[in-house]
Order: C-alpha cells, then structure tokens, then sequence
C-alpha cells in the first residue's frame, strides 16, 4: 500500500484527496472498472487508479476488484485516494525558465535537452525534479503536477497544475480540445498551402521505439499553414488539436515535409543543391528537430479567465531562420541581376 510523504499525517486527506463516490450508470455497464474510473476521475492518471485498485483502495459494493472487472449499472464505486511517497524521485536545483506562475499553476518555457519525466536512460535532471525542487508540494500530485509534455528536443511553452483542483482542470480541457498549442516548425520542401493532417498515430509496427501513422491508431489531428518559404525548406506554424506522442514529427513526415534536423523521422541531413556553404553547414550542425511551441492558450483552471503566452523564437532556430534568410536575399540579388536587359545572357558567356 502507498505511504503518505513525510510530514503528512498516515490517513490525513485534504479535502482534494478526500474519498470519491461513483454510481456506475447504464451506459458504463459492462466496461472494465478502471476504463470507468479513468473517466469519472480524469484528474487522476489511470496507472495511479490501477494502482489504487490492486491496494484495495477502489472497492464496488463494499468489495474489492480487479482492474479488468466489467462494472453493472446501479453499482456503488467508493474510491479512496492517498498521497503517494516520492520514491526515488528527486528534487534537484535544475534552473526553470518560469513565464507565469500563481496559485494554481506554472508555464514554462523549456528548453532543449530538458527530458520531462524520468524514464530508464534519464533517471534523473528532468524538468519534474526541477519541479520538485522549485515548489516540492508537487510530489503530491500526479506526475508533479504535469498535464502534457514536449519531446526532449523540442523547446517551448508547458503548463504545469499546482493544485489538485488545477490539474482536474487542466487534464479536461486537454481533453476536451480547448487548450490552443502553437508550434513552429521548420520542414523540408517547400510547402505549397497550409493544410489539416487526420492520420491515427501508434507504435510502429516493427520499430517500438518509434511513433507511425497507423490505421488502428489513436485519432491525431494537426493543423498548418505556411509563414515563409525558402529555396528548399518551409517555416509552418502548426497548431494541435490532440496531443499524440511525436505528433507533429509524425504528421509532417507523413505528408513528405519531415522536420529539419529530426534523425528519426527525417533521415539524414540534405543540404539543398546551390545552398552555399555557410547555409549548408548551418543545416548540419542544427542539434534537434527544428520545433518550438510557441504560443499556449487556456482557461485559468479556478477564474475560468482565458490566458495566452507566446515566446520568441528559440535562439538556435531563429540563427537558422535568419542564415536561410540571407540565402533567400542573395538570391534575389542575383535574379535581379541577371535579369537587367544589358546582361542578358552574360551566364553563358
């Protein structure tokens, strides 16, 4: 059974931990107990709520279940939460790039080569024993209070819940598709139109490691349009209307715009034939995927106040963007030139 975190009291609950009551209605019967739970109680992740259920704390009709159990309509779910131990779980003085922050919640601005949850190759230096250190009554929230990630090498913007309350909040928006993420990417190709991509994401069939447009996959929908283009390359804003592992990356290599520097889904580098040296070497050494999320928009989970956050260009993709940039306007130049009436022709001399 999970143990309260030091300096609580054993049994102790706040009024946010305090035991939930669920009737199990007819549209509900005949689904496993912990799909149901998941559902009724979104502010809780649903490992936490089979966890709950193998300790005995989820009890239908005053018995214990399996998580697996079909629920019948009329059924009484008593669920009981508790405050789980840290573990090993660390704070650690990792400085945060904080935009905003009150009672409720935290948006970060993350930068590259920040993991965000521990995970076997990276057990520790993550942005959530950052959090644990910047504010460590996040240890009694699940994941520390974070309701969404970015990949490892994608920079930009993250709201974390503070309150239990907050996350509740949070999760349902995301749920619900009210939270507006914008990102900008940089792709290969040049991008005639803006478009929608609704391709079902999922594990790659033959490569776990990897994300896959996939037919049985979860529904993944992604939204673009183009901000500027150049000789061989496009600058998308997209915009997220769920929020699948990899997405974007996926989406976009999908439709044969894989993102500049994403090794797993774009390949090796391509320098484009004519790109000058400088240009060419700029493209190869870019770290990581060319993506930022940018903008984020939400309803602040207690005023129900609408907020919005945008920030600037991360610095090594705005140093790309403006060496692509000067490609372009030398360009320019020398169609301009050789365009003049009296050096018609002078290429072929």
């Amino acid at each position: 059974m999970a143990e309260p975190l030091p300096g609580t009291i054993p049994g102790q609950m706040t009024d946010e931990l305090a035991p939930r009551t669920l009737e199990i209605a007819a549209e509900q019967s005949g689904r496993r107990l912990d799909q149901v739970l998941a559902e009724a109680f979104p502010q809780f992740s649903r490992s936490r709520l089979q966890a709950w259920i193998a300790d005995g704390r989820v009890r239908v009709d005053g018995a214990v279940r399996r998580c697996r159990d079909k629920v019948k309509a009329g059924e009484q779910v008593v669920l009981e939460p508790v405050v789980e131990a840290s573990g090993e779980l660390v704070a650690q003085p990792i400085p945060l790039r904080i935009v905003f922050e009150d009672e409720e919640i935290l948006v970060l601005d993350k930068p590259a080569d920040l993991v965000v949850h521990p995970a076997a190759g990276n057990p520790d230096g993550t942005l959530l024993n950052a959090l644990l250190h910047h504010a460590p009554q996040l240890a009694r929230l699940p994941r520390a209070g974070i309701v969404h990630r970015l990949d490892k090498d994608t920079t930009g913007l993250l709201v974390v819940a503070k309150t239990l309350t907050a996350h509740r909040s949070l999760v349902a928006q995301l749920h619900a598709r009210t939270v507006r993420r914008e990102y900008r990417a940089l792709v290969s190709g040049v991008v005639v139109a803006g478009g929608r991509v609704d391709a079902p994401i999922g594990r790659h069939p033959t490569q776990r490691t990897r994300m896959a447009v996939v037919r049985d996959g979860r529904p993944a929908v992604s939204h673009y349009r183009v901000l500027e283009r150049f000789a061989a390359h496009s600058l998308l804003a997209v915009r997220l209307e769920t929020g699948r592992t990899h997405q974007i990356r996926v989406h976009m290599a999908h439709v044969q715009h894989p993102l500049v520097g994403d090794p797993v889904y774009g390949g090796r580098v391509r320098v484009p034939k004519g790109a000058s040296p400088r240009a060419g070497a700029a493209l190869i050494a870019f770290p990581r995927q060319a993506l930022q999320a940018i903008a984020l928009g939400l309803a602040h989970p207690r005023t129900g106040a609408p907020l919005h956050f945008e920030v600037p260009l991360a610095a090594d993709l705005a140093a790309l963007l403006a060496c692509l940039r000067e490609e372009e306007v030398a360009d320019d130049a020398l169609r301009a030139e050789l365009d003049r009436p009296d050096l018609a022709g002078a290429a072929w001399r």
